[in-house]
């Protein structure tokens, strides 16, 4: 069969996708900037004045991601209003989570009660997570392979950030959010258009090397990973002002409909610099901008779910509406999405 005949067939048999549930989950302690200030020489303007973040949530005690993943998951699932059983797939999107193995994803399904056993894999694409397992997702239920499946997108970043470091602790919060998508009962996709990508040429832009060491018997490495967030933080702004705006303008023209078309954007929570590099690219007004990088920090693949909840909850998202989604982060790794946000998601 030719490839243009393949893909016609794929197509004529594609099995459109709703999202069914969103719900999120942030730790209750708040490290303000002026606590920052207890570490190292900063103040609340400097830190603000370049990134947008006056505070973030962090983890306390036994608290860890897994906890986080479990509140933003039943979130999720009661406004889907679907039972745990119905989900035949877990995709997590965790980059730092408590444990590499057993999964985030394993986890969840013994937490949340699933009785039958069904796949669950972590996969990790940093702070784009989200919208890597978007695309996953879509295409499992696309092709008829999974009905239902629950997306989660927990960090706690704060456990692997370096907090004598200046530069990257200032940043980073931990959260959780999840989204539960299954086939389409009405035939609409909302999932308009998607599209992730990746370049690991400059990988290094953002990394994390884990502890490790060589066997005894064996020559010793000259090198041991810390475990610790490390940044090249101008390099990465460039990056994404240069890469993330027209990236999510072909997003948007690959869905059918122009900008001015599109209710919201809801970006990644990096840095309102960045934020507002999208923004002016799309014309943007500020009431269809969704930021709260402001009280949460960067939350890596779970900052969208969290703005888009706490957005509808304070009233800035009208749901009904359409939002472009995108974001970028370690690999380097990027990616949007134009979807539908159905009455009575979140």
């Amino acid at each position: 069969m030719r490839e243009e005949d393949w893909g016609r067939l794929m197509l004529s048999n594609y099995i459109p996708l709703t999202i069914a549930g969103i719900g999120y989950a942030v730790p209750k302690t708040v490290i303000k900037n002026e606590d920052l200030t207890k570490l190292y020489d900063t103040s609340d303007e400097w830190i603000y004045t370049r990134t947008g973040i006056k505070e973030r949530r962090v983890v306390s005690g036994n608290e860890t991601a897994i906890d986080l993943a479990f509140e933003a998951s039943k979130n999720a699932i009661s406004k889907s209003g679907i039972d745990v059983n119905d989900i035949d797939c877990i995709i997590s999107a965790s980059s730092v989570p408590p444990q590499l193995y057993p999964t985030l994803a394993c986890t969840m399904q013994s937490k949340l009660g699933i009785t039958k056993t069904i796949p669950a894999f972590d996969m990790t694409a940093a702070c784009s997570g989200l919208i890597y397992a978007m695309q996953v997702a879509r295409g499992f239920i696309g092709t008829g392979i999974y009905k239902t499946i629950l997306i989660i997108a927990a960090d706690n970043n704060s456990r692997i950030t370096n907090w004598e470091d200046r530069g990257t602790s200032i940043l980073f919060g931990d959260g959780a959010g999840a989204m539960v998508v299954k086939a389409s009962e009405d035939g609409v996709d909302d999932i308009l258009s998607i599209n992730i990508s990746a370049d690991g040429s400059i990988g290094q832009m953002i990394y994390t090397n884990m502890p490790a060491h060589n066997c005894p018997l064996v020559e010793p490495a000259d090198e041991v990973g810390d475990g610790l967030i490390h940044m090249n933080g101008k390099e990465v702004y460039k990056f994404a002002v240069s890469t993330v705006p027209s990236y999510v303008v072909d997003c948007i023209e690959q869905s059918g409909m122009a900008s001015d078309e599109i209710d919201y954007l809801i970006p990644h929570q990096a840095n309102q610099r960045i934020i507002e590099s999208i923004q002016n690219r799309l014309k943007y007004s500020d009431d269809k901008v969704i930021s709260n990088i402001k009280y949460y920090g960067n939350t890596s693949a779970a900052s969208i779910p969290i703005a888009l909840v706490e957005g509808v909850e304070q009233g800035k998202i009208k749901l009904g509406s359409t939002a472009v989604l995108c974001g970028f982060g370690a690999g380097m790794t990027w990616g949007a999405a134009v979807v539908r946000l159905r009455k009575g998601i979140c």
